[in-house]
């Protein structure tokens, strides 16, 4: 039985980490300076779209397409 060893930094859980990164820090970095602009309410949604794209994204990419079920009767 030959059984492969799979690295956990494979090239999909880095992009998963590169996506959930940029997903939070853009657009807090982006709020932060609209904030500090005098633009808090567009910052607010900014950092708010640019999570919930974040989420969108991991779901329709690494969640969605999961098999889970439960046991078969």
């Amino acid at each position: 039985m030959s059984e492969t060893k799979q690295s956990f930094l494979s090239r999909g859980n880095l992009l998963l980490a590169a996506v959930v990164t940029l997903g939070i820090v853009l657009p807090g970095v982006a709020r932060r300076l609209l904030g500090e602009a005098g633009y808090n309410d567009l910052g607010m949604v900014v950092f708010t779209l640019g999570y919930a794209g974040m989420v969108v994204i991991v779901w329709y990419g690494w969640i969605r397409p999961l098999d889970i079920t439960g046991p078969a009767e």
